[in-house]
């Protein structure tokens, strides 16, 4: 069974944000230490049936705000014909469309996102923009709209009141499973985040995904939450590894570790 159930124990890290005494974060650590990794063209069967070259593109992406879109709309102009396959259906018709309750979004063309060169296309499969960002020493998600770039990782807020008045705004990282999609979330073809094909990364999450991460909490919230992580993958790693020698899963299943994660 590659993809795993959607509820199963997990660690969590809360701590005071050191840059914001009125900010809380709550982070998970079984997901931010996990060896998931995107497999974009390498594995990915798409959220979609029969659409395994779209990835998670085929919707296309919702604008956060005013200024993800206007972030977006300046990158296109740094695209050109030989970079972006459809430049020319950009150009004429623009690159927003309104979804069924008149939110913006990115348009769908040939049943995916537009910024999306398809395989064959001289300049290359995979996002525009990512490859922009590349080719200009970039990290990607300065250049994506932020849904795109923050996925798998999920960010909430709420406010809390606490029993002595005070108020306390609790941000959450964790894992952005089937269920962050919304109901329909339940009905993808397929999905990386907690399916085992796609725990094959050489460095956990809060590694490989470290500039996001730091986009999304500030660099002093970062440090505190890697250096935590930092001990709990050398115990896990501890852990496991006096399994292997006596069969005893109990000191790693103390760790509740990601159930997706090779063994």
């Amino acid at each position: 069974m590659p993809e795993v159930a959607l509820d199963f124990p997990r660690h969590w890290l809360e701590f005071a944000d050191p840059a914001d005494p009125k900010q809380v974060f709550r982070c998970d650590l079984t997901w931010l230490t996990s060896s998931w990794m995107c497999i974009f063209g390498n594995g990915c069967k798409g959220i979609y049936a029969g659409r395994g070259d779209d990835g998670c593109c085929t919707l296309g992406a919702h604008f956060s705000d005013k200024a993800d879109e206007r972030n977006i709309s300046e990158a296109a102009t740094r695209l050109t014909p030989e970079t972006w396959q459809y430049y020319a259906t950009g150009h004429k018709k623009g690159f927003v469309e309104k979804d069924e309750e008149g939110a913006r979004k990115t348009r769908v063309v040939k049943g995916a996102c537009i910024f999306l060169n398809r395989p064959g296309f001289a300049g290359g499969a995979g996002c525009s923009l990512h490859q922009l960002a590349v080719r200009e020493g970039l990290d990607a998600f300065r250049l994506k709209p932020q849904v795109c770039w923050q996925l798998p990782i999920r960010r909430s807020f709420e406010w809390v009141n606490r029993p002595d008045q005070s108020q306390v705004l609790i941000v959450t990282i964790e894992e952005y499973d089937r269920r962050g999609w919304g109901p329909g979330g339940h009905d993808l073809n397929w999905y990386c985040s907690g399916n085992t094909e796609a725990h094959v990364g050489a460095e956990p999450v809060y590694r490989s995904n470290r500039a996001e991460l730091i986009e999304l909490m500030g660099q002093a919230a970062y440090d505190v939450l890697a250096g935590h992580a930092d001990a709990r993958v050398t115990a896990l790693t501890a852990a496991r590894s006096v399994a292997a020698r006596t069969g005893d899963r109990s000191p790693v299943e103390a760790f509740a570790p990601h159930p997706a994660d090779p063994e």
